[in-house]
């Protein structure tokens, strides 16, 4: 048997099938049942993407620099010192979790975190900044470096990505 209680269904001896069916009964009546799975798998599927999106160290380095200064992947391969091909790669799953906004200039596509998410980022990012602290002031120093040049590189830059940098923030 199931009941539901203030915490959720109490599961006693029964198959999770059995608490389905209790809960799509409290539901039948004022909300279509469809809607409601379609919405949860797509809601778990969203968050599955975005945490996996975030999961990887290399990602989450991607994320860091692509904060406040919109990046293309040949930039972020140097400032990361890795081949193109893999950066790219990370990029793209970051890109599927609709983490990031881009910018086609010419050839370049410039990405920058979207600013729905940004607050949730930061807000991780100061949580677990002690665990990658050196990496992050590293990256930060190599990021510095390489924008200094920009205008001499191959990458032209974008032109209407806005840079959302706040006048005190530094690249992390």
């Amino acid at each position: 048997m199931c009941r539901i209680t203030p915490g959720g269904i109490a599961k006693q001896n029964v198959e999770i099938a059995d608490c389905l069916v209790v809960v799509l009964n409290l539901f039948k009546s004022s909300l279509d049942v469809t809607k409601i799975f379609v919405t949860m798998i797509t809601v778990m599927s969203e968050l599955v993407k975005f945490t996996r999106a975030l999961a990887d160290s290399t990602r989450w380095r991607i994320v860091r620099l692509v904060m406040h200064e919109a990046l293309c992947v040949c930039e972020l391969a140097d400032i990361l010192q890795m081949p193109q091909s893999s950066v790219s790669s990370h990029v793209q799953v970051i890109r599927k979790a609709a983490l990031l906004e881009s910018e086609k200039c010419e050839k370049w596509t410039y990405f920058q975190v979207d600013h729905r998410y940004r607050k949730l980022i930061e807000t991780l990012a100061k949580s677990f900044a002690d665990e990658d602290d050196e990496v992050s002031k590293s990256d930060s120093a190599r990021a510095r470096e390489r924008l200094a040049h920009r205008e001499n590189s191959c990458c032209p830059g974008p032109k209407n990505l806005q840079v959302r940098r706040k006048s005190k923030t530094k690249l992390s």
